[in-house]
């Protein structure tokens, strides 16, 4: 099986929501992309917008330059945008793809998605403990206020755009 880490790893967060994309999930599942969307365009209605959706081009230049693969003017690579698929998309592809294989893939997947809410919970309920504590300390202590301060920038949740690959030009 597919180790969670490498699970998690494919998770991405795209128009703020965490997705993987058609290609990923087709090789988790082991099957072609091409048959993978074959049958999500059979059961279309299974899948609306907010659990699948695909990327624009715009969002698919910056995917690709990211990446650093598929050039679109070449015979092979992606020429189309991929499928983004949701955590309900994900849950409603193993009524679509029927095999065993689908079946332990998709449990692993359940699992990176609720480990990362998890976490994300814990982060959230750990910043407002520390809201309440900080509250309580004298306004004028100014040392404690630095540690305050120091612990709330490590406790920041900073969404930074990833560097682009490649070289830069000018």
């Amino acid at each position: 099986m597919v180790p969670q880490e490498v699970i998690e790893s494919k998770i991405l967060l795209i128009r703020g929501q965490k997705v993987m994309l058609d290609s990923v999930l087709a090789k988790l599942y082991g099957v072609p992309t091409k048959r993978l969307n074959e049958q999500v365009r059979r059961n279309i209605r299974r899948f609306p917008g907010d659990f699948m959706f695909q990327l624009s081009k715009g969002e698919l230049k910056s995917w690709r330059s990211q990446i650093a693969t598929s050039n679109s003017s070449a015979k092979m690579g992606l020429r189309r945008p991929p499928y983004a698929f949701t955590e309900q998309g994900i849950a409603m592809l193993s009524s679509v793809l029927n095999s065993e294989r689908a079946i332990q893939v998709n449990i692993a997947i359940m699992r990176a998605f609720v480990k990362i809410k998890r976490l994300v919970s814990t982060n959230i309920a750990l910043a407002h403990k520390f809201k309440e504590l900080e509250s309580r300390v004298d306004k004028h202590d100014k040392e404690i206020q630095a540690i305050f301060e120091a612990i709330r920038q490590m406790l920041a949740f900073n969404e930074k755009p990833k560097p682009r690959i490649g070289f830069k030009v000018g």
